[in-house]
């Protein structure tokens, strides 16, 4: 392992990087000092595709250990649950319900522990940083938001709804009887606190960067826009269609020769390395021109949570579209971002009938996309099967919650 945690020391002729921000670096460096013990051979970062018993029992068991922060996550969430529907039987009550929910999602199970990663713990800190808003404690969600940022950086995505909904209803302390904001109200000291918070947990990811003049490598490493519009597997969104739209009228036009082959680009629209390409017939996308779409997108639910508060129930709604919005029409979006809508949303779905049904649409199509990520042969049967049970579950339970 490198005597640096952060990817800024590593060779940058490796094919793949580390691409996360400084405290998922740390996190991977402790956990190196773990799998030393296990197979020294994985920590050599000039070994592509290296692969052992060890090395598939570690990251097993590395994966499995930091899941106990989701569990725990998922304990608090189901405290800010409403109860009133409970049913006599333990299977029928809306905490099992979410927690089942949760616990065994489809999408979370094979991302982490199939394809190897380590979202749990990740959306864990999400999860429980959601509960703390809904326990109104403001500045322990904060917080985690805070430090979730400098583990993995996709949660940028719902960041304006962090951003509003803690302006809003924790540093104006009031309103008007009509529910418009009261100016007067305004706490100095909390938007300071807030932004203290926010500050020192920044200045300990970025501040040794920041120290060495290396916070432009890291920026670059954070934010690779030169990988191109869409991932390796193409997310199920805007762009999708548009890329789609744009090789059949290609291809419209080589046939009905009002095309040049020679001028047509050859570059891959799907490379998930370092490659750009240029569409042929539609106007090429630039990160700026999806940046403009989504902040388009998600600004009718932002102005909704300022003007028209709902409490911690808006702002998870206000989450939701914020997460919905930007795997729309986000620049390189992984296939998995996805599960930033659906987990959150497993909240709202024992809460009310129509949530129900639209967690059920979003949960079902949006796993049937993560299928690509398991692609051999000897998991089609298993990725079915755990999609359909989980889909099972989840049309009964809610259908007997809301009966």
């Amino acid at each position: 392992y490198p005597s640096s945690p952060h990817p800024s020391s590593h060779p940058s002729s490796l094919k793949w990087t580390l691409d996360y921000p400084p405290f998922f670096a740390w996190f991977e460096y402790v956990l190196s000092h773990i799998a030393k013990y296990f197979d020294q051979e994985m920590l050599n970062i000039h070994n592509l595709n290296y692969c052992s018993s060890r090395t598939l029992l570690f990251q097993r068991f590395s994966v499995i250990f930091m899941d106990i922060l989701f569990v725990y996550a998922v304990h608090e969430c189901c405290k800010c649950i409403d109860g009133k529907k409970a049913g006599k039987e333990l299977t029928e009550k809306p905490k099992f319900i979410l927690s089942v929910l949760l616990l065994w999602n489809f999408g979370l199970l094979i991302v982490d522990h199939i394809h190897f990663q380590y979202n749990g713990f990740l959306f864990g800190l999400m999860l429980l940083s959601i509960a703390r808003l809904f326990q109104k404690r403001h500045m322990e969600g904060a917080f985690l938001f805070a430090v979730l940022l400098h583990f993995k950086h996709i949660y940028l995505y719902v960041a304006p709804a962090y951003g509003v909904y803690l302006l809003r209803s924790y540093c104006f302390t009031a309103n008007k009887p009509d529910g418009s904001i009261r100016w007067n109200s305004f706490s100095f000291v909390r938007v300071i606190s807030l932004g203290l918070v926010v500050f020192l947990v920044s200045a300990l990811s970025l501040g040794p960067f920041l120290a060495l003049n290396q916070l432009p490598q890291v920026f670059s490493r954070l934010f690779p826009f030169k990988r191109g519009l869409c991932h390796a597997y193409w997310a199920p969104n805007f762009w999708a269609l548009y890329n789609a739209l744009d090789k059949v009228l290609s291809v419209i036009g080589l046939k009905l020769k009002l095309l040049d082959p020679n001028k047509i680009p050859k570059a891959s629209m799907t490379s998930g390395l370092v490659q750009q390409f240029q569409h042929t017939v539609l106007p090429s996308v630039t990160p700026l021109a999806t940046l403009i779409c989504t902040l388009i997108a998600i600004l009718p639910s932002v102005c909704c949570l300022w003007f028209k508060p709902q409490g911690p129930r808006g702002f998870l709604r206000c989450l939701i579209l914020c997460a919905l919005s930007s795997f729309m029409f986000g620049w390189h979006v992984h296939e998995k971002a996805i599960l930033l809508a659906i987990l959150p949303m497993s909240l709202l779905s024992v809460g009310k009938a129509g949530d129900a049904s639209v967690f059920l649409i979003l949960a079902t199509t949006g796993h049937y996309s993560l299928f690509p990520l398991l692609f051999t042969a000897p998991e089609l049967p298993i990725k079915i099967l755990l999609m359909l049970l989980f889909t099972i579950y989840s049309i009964s339970s809610l259908k007997t919650l809301f009966r």
